[in-house]
């Protein structure tokens, strides 16, 4: 009986090319932030901010949003409501927006930031773990995530807010 080489090698290649997909198919890759609660904020995330005096604020909430977002608009009240605590300071993340659309939007519905940041190509929400917006992070006075908010922030989600603050 004479063993054909080429059918071998092709059956072992085949065989350890299913064996990788069915190995990549098993693994749980469910993509989940939960982790980032408790933690401290990391050099580059805080880098990525451009806001030197994070910690002076007592707490820092840092929205992801967009002028062509839907839902971003639902909890924009929530957003002006939290303004007015002054333990609070509300950074804002314009993810993937055009510059013009994003002044209309805050023209036209009021600005609830201290401070403003673009993010045109989507590395800063990479740094935070948002993949989708609007998601929104509550951080403490040592830079500490105390809560991720992700979709639209809601009236339970405003009380919550503002129970941490005190």
């Amino acid at each position: 009986m004479k063993i054909n080489f080429k059918i071998v090698i092709s059956f072992c290649i085949l065989t350890i090319v299913l064996s990788v997909f069915y190995l990549g198919l098993s693994t749980i890759t469910q993509y989940d932030t939960k982790d980032m609660v408790d933690k401290k904020l990391n050099y580059s995330q805080i880098n990525s901010l451009g806001e030197n005096n994070l910690s002076s604020s007592n707490f820092v909430l840092i929205n992801f949003w967009a002028s062509w977002c839907l839902p971003c608009r639902q909890e924009h009240k929530y957003l002006l409501d939290l303004k007015m605590n002054n333990k609070l300071k509300i950074i804002g993340i314009n993810y993937k927006d055009k510059k013009r659309n994003a002044s209309k939007f805050l023209k036209d519905l009021g600005s609830p930031y201290a401070h403003l940041k673009n993010d045109i190509d989507g590395k800063i929400s990479v740094l935070f773990g948002v993949y989708g917006i609007p998601e929104s992070i509550l951080i403490d006075n040592n830079l500490k995530i105390i809560k991720k908010f992700i979709g639209p922030l809601s009236k339970k989600d405003y009380e919550e807010i503002i129970n941490s603050l005190n």
